[in-house]
């Protein structure tokens, strides 16, 4: 063999042995890119209640109108290897007031087994925001994800009386597993343990729960405390921190709070003679 064959031997096996290397050079190079797309998306459109976010990932309530390019761009390109990121596409897009790309994103996700895209998808549903308004897609869309554990999940099917009326039992057990963090939960269940629904009546445990609810701000479990600590339901009678809490839960919106505090001002009533309210007297 010359030397000249030799050395065409050796650099073809120079070429064939550093060929799986640049495959590898490549392969990582792509792989890197994605997870600092994914990282991105993480980064400005994760949602804080998703049950795939990781720890270490904060999230955000509500996508930042600055952002929402950067996060349709980043998440899109991240969407294809990761259901999260499809997740945080849909609410880029829905961000954006983009609904038929939002529910399609949504729809994705969902396939993929994303529950907080299920969540999403039971929302549209059960309000007619950009599909036909099918209430019984979106207990099925609930009932799936709250199967699945999210506390979202159950709240709203609690809500839209996904098990109030088939199997209640179900709905206060599931309800029971995410109220140890969720508001929504908590007070969901609160108002089945104060009703008796799917289980024994409890106003000591449901005014512990609203209680926690309303610790978080929720303007519902604010006023059912209200309530109980105006009736003595489930601890002491308290007037004055009735007054509180019926006044913060006004602030956030509660009609029903707004209502108890007029009738604590304008105690007395005037009727015509059929027993209607014609007018309140206010102190």
């Amino acid at each position: 063999m010359t030397n000249g064959t030799e050395r065409s031997i050796a650099r073809a096996l120079a070429r064939a042995l550093a060929l799986p290397t640049l495959l590898l050079v490549a392969s990582t190079s792509a792989a890197l890119a994605q997870s600092a797309d994914l990282v991105l998306c993480d980064r400005i459109a994760a949602d804080p209640a998703d049950p795939d976010k990781p720890a270490n990932v904060k999230g955000v309530a509500e996508i930042a109108a600055g952002d929402v390019e950067t996060a349709i761009k980043y998440c899109r390109t991240a969407a294809p290897g990761s259901r999260r990121a499809m997740y945080a596409l849909g609410r880029a897009h829905a961000a954006a007031q983009q609904t038929p790309e939002a529910l399609a994103a949504f729809r994705k996700a969902a396939s993929k087994g994303s529950t907080s895209a299920m969540v999403e998808l039971g929302v549209a549903y059960a309000t007619g925001a950009g599909v036909t308004k099918d209430e019984a897609q979106a207990r099925q869309l609930f009932a799936k994800a709250a199967e699945a554990g999210n506390p979202r999940g159950i709240s709203n099917l609690a809500v839209l009386g996904g098990g109030a009326s088939s199997d209640p039992t179900k709905t206060r057990a599931l309800l029971a597993k995410s109220a140890e963090t969720n508001a929504e939960a908590q007070y969901q269940l609160g108002l089945m343990l104060a009703e008796g629904v799917g289980g024994p009546k409890d106003d000591a445990q449901a005014r512990a729960l609203f209680d926690k609810a309303a610790a978080q701000g929720h303007a519902g479990a604010l006023e059912r405390m209200g309530a109980f600590a105006q009736a003595g339901r489930g601890g002491p009678q308290d007037a004055a921190a009735a007054k509180g809490f019926y006044e913060r839960a006004a602030a956030l919106g509660n009609a029903d709070a707004a209502a108890a505090l007029k009738r604590a001002d304008c105690p007395y009533s005037i009727k015509d003679r059929q027993g209607k309210l014609v007018s309140n007297l206010c102190f």
